[in-house]
């Protein structure tokens, strides 16, 4: 191992930190990961099981080496994360299968991102990733049954590494900071360029009061070890219920914090300092600044490009962001000229890996929660279909659909009824779970997953456009955080608001929405009467949740057939009562039973039993005033929705 410590010689001096590859079988990249951990000094962080839960406690930190075990899945979101806590001077050794079988190994890690029910081969994301590496004359790759060659190492120059005070574009900023009247800062930044360090320079700096807030604490201790005694560290629901006042909110990695949440938090303080990372495993703060930051005049923007923790050009940061397509240059160059649209199927990432790069590129930049989650989906997981809108010169939109729904009629309606929740079919589940179809998740579509434009070429009717050239068999389908200038968006594409949630999301702050546009016969009237339903509960579904439906006022108050179904569902299987709402407001209309827990629960008193218990006594409840009601159809549906949870 004499020439790895030579390496580790050479970057420690140029401050730079290297991609070790170990490929062969299992066994065998254990050990040499092992070797060299015994032989050189370090931390030697080693992540191989749940590798995301385990990031979570090493973000903020830094390490001397690490190893990484991808041999049976590559979370490439806690890889990504691992890189970024190693310091200057250190390896990122990675375990994968043999390189010429990786591609026909089934990946663990895609269960948790390709809705199949059994692990799938990841062949476009792993043939991808080994070009990558392949390019890249500083990675390191070691392959069983092969001697070890190490690239020759380049002439660079002594790096040296932050002393603590600030470098030159941090004190720029500062001084700006420092002098700033009431007002709003955004400063973004790749990971390592001391982002969070600037945020507690500045904390140590000023002379009034400050609160920090960010999507956890345990993220925050850089910030904490520059501010010292001057950190008060907030959670942001907590600070937003809270009645304090503070001259300053530091909000570090912005990105992350639900937009309503923390635009509310904006307006509550004087003076904000928002930092976010421009790219990486959180999502991209280039999207952030503008989807989010946009919104506020005066704004200003700063960044940060010199990495402090290690030396600029570092080989380890540029085969991660090339693997992981970290690049947003796309939104600088404007794409000129008239607009074809095309499809792309998967096969397009071997076929033509510039234009589906460049699609990536584009949704992260205008959704800056797509993280490298969503490449693995799109290079590999079953159903993903994408078209593009290409000029001569780039790409002015891009639209990414999933197929949905097509389950047996059995499974549908063991959907419906509360029995079942298979993986995916996010839309055609909802469809059946929370409509009142139980056939509905038999209907097949395709569901919007992404859609962007260009900022320089939006308002030119291109997502529109996208939209209508899209295909789905029965229909196609949204989900999405409801706005009024979103779906304002989705019915100029012709699509039908068919659900509306009944909480606010964590990540969006807001209720989700769901919308169809018909295709086929089946479709328009799945549509139809989803729709119908929607404007018949839409009075009580917006007294509950307290914000008003984007539909007709359609209110029955007699009991219809769909209703006695749904109350049926509800008492006798697993209907969700946020789901069956409307029709237990009917019900209570319709009888003189004192039903007490029912009525308490809709006037919106306290009760006294736990969550389970009191759902429990809701469901009995509703089976005494259906049976109070007419007993033989109460029956009669009982039998029928208790099958309903046998089925192959």
């Amino acid at each position: 191992m004499a020439s790895f410590e030579q390496l580790i010689g050479e970057l420690e001096r140029t401050g730079q930190r290297r991609l070790v590859v170990l490929s062969g079988d299992e066994q065998w990249t254990l050990s040499q990961a092992a070797a060299l951990r015994e032989t050189l000094p370090g931390d030697w962080v080693w992540l191989d099981e749940q590798p995301s839960k385990a990031i979570s406690s090493l973000l903020g930190r830094e390490f001397r080496h690490a190893v990484f075990d991808a041999s049976a899945g590559f979370d490439v979101a806690a890889f990504a994360a691992l890189s970024g806590t190693l310091s200057a001077g250190s390896l990122l050794v990675l375990r994968v299968p043999p390189l010429a079988h990786w591609a026909e190994h089934p990946d663990q890690d895609s269960l948790r991102w390709s809705d199949s029910a059994e692990a799938i081969a990841t062949p476009h994301f792993v043939r991808h990733f080994c070009r990558t590496v392949a390019a890249d004359p500083d990675a390191i790759v070691w392959l069983q049954g092969h001697p070890l060659s190490l690239p020759s190492f380049p002439d660079a120059p002594d790096w040296l590494p932050a002393s603590g005070g600030p470098q030159r574009e941090q004190a720029e900023i500062l001084n700006v900071l420092e002098g700033m009247s009431p007002g709003i800062v955004a400063v973004t930044a790749a990971r390592g360029r001391g982002k969070s360090a600037l945020a507690g320079m500045l904390l140590n700096r000023i002379a009034g009061s400050a609160v920090v807030t960010a999507p956890a604490k345990g993220a925050t201790d850089v910030i904490a070890r520059f501010a010292g005694e001057h950190f008060n560290f907030m959670a942001p629901d907590a600070l937003l219920a809270s009645s304090l006042q503070a001259d300053w909110l530091i909000v570090d990695e912005a990105a992350a914090i639900p937009g309503p949440l923390l635009e509310k938090l904006v307006l509550r303080f004087p003076r904000v300092l928002l930092t976010t990372t421009v790219q990486g495993y959180e999502g991209t703060g280039r999207g952030f600044l503008l989807k989010f930051c946009a919104r506020f005049t005066g704004l200003q923007r700063f960044s940060l490009s010199v990495p402090i923790r290690w030396a600029a050009g570092c080989p380890l940061e540029r085969v991660v962001a090339s693997a992981l397509l970290f690049d947003d240059t796309l939104l600088d160059r404007r794409p000129e000229g008239e607009v074809c649209l095309t499809s792309l199927e998967p096969e397009a990432w071997e076929r033509q890996p510039a234009l589906t790069t460049g699609v990536y590129e584009l949704l992260c930049a205008a959704h800056y929660r797509t993280s490298p989650l969503d490449l693995r989906r799109m290079m590999d997981a079953p159903g993903q279909h994408f078209a593009v809108a290409q000029t001569d010169s780039d790409i002015a939109g891009a639209l990414w659909l999933v197929d949905e729904g097509g389950l047996s009629p059995e499974l549908s309606r063991a959907v419906w009824a509360g029995y079942r929740r298979p993986r995916g079919n996010l839309v055609a589940q909802s469809l059946a779970a929370h409509g009142g179809s139980p056939l509905a998740a038999m209907l097949k579509g395709r569901r919007v997953t992404r859609i962007a434009v260009h900022p320089y070429r939006q308002r030119e009717g291109i997502g529109q456009a996208l939209i209508r050239n899209a295909s789905g068999e029965d229909y196609l389908s949204v989900s999405f955080g409801y706005t009024d200038e979103l779906w304002h968006f989705w019915q100029q594409c012709g699509f039908v608001l068919v659900r509306m949630g009944s909480h606010r999301e964590a990540s969006s702050g807001c209720f989700t929405a769901m919308a169809l546009l018909p295709v086929s016969k089946a479709g328009h009237q799945l549509c139809e009467q989803a729709q119908l339903r929607l404007k018949r509960d839409a009075r009580v579904l917006s007294a509950w949740n307290g914000e008003k439906i984007p539909v007709d006022d359609g209110w029955e108050a007699t009991l219809n057939n769909d209703d006695w179904l749904e109350l049926a569902g509800f008492a006798f299987a697993h209907r969700a009562f946020s789901t069956s709402v409307a029709a237990l407001t009917r019900l209570l209309l319709s009888v003189d039973t004192p039903l007490p827990a029912l009525r308490d629960k809709m006037a919106g008193k306290a009760d006294d039993l736990g969550r389970k218990a009191l759902l429990a006594k809701l469901r009995s409840e509703t089976a005494q005033a259906l049976e109070s009601l007419d007993k033989a159809r109460c029956q009669q549906l009982k039998n029928a929705i208790l099958q309903w949870q046998f089925f192959q």
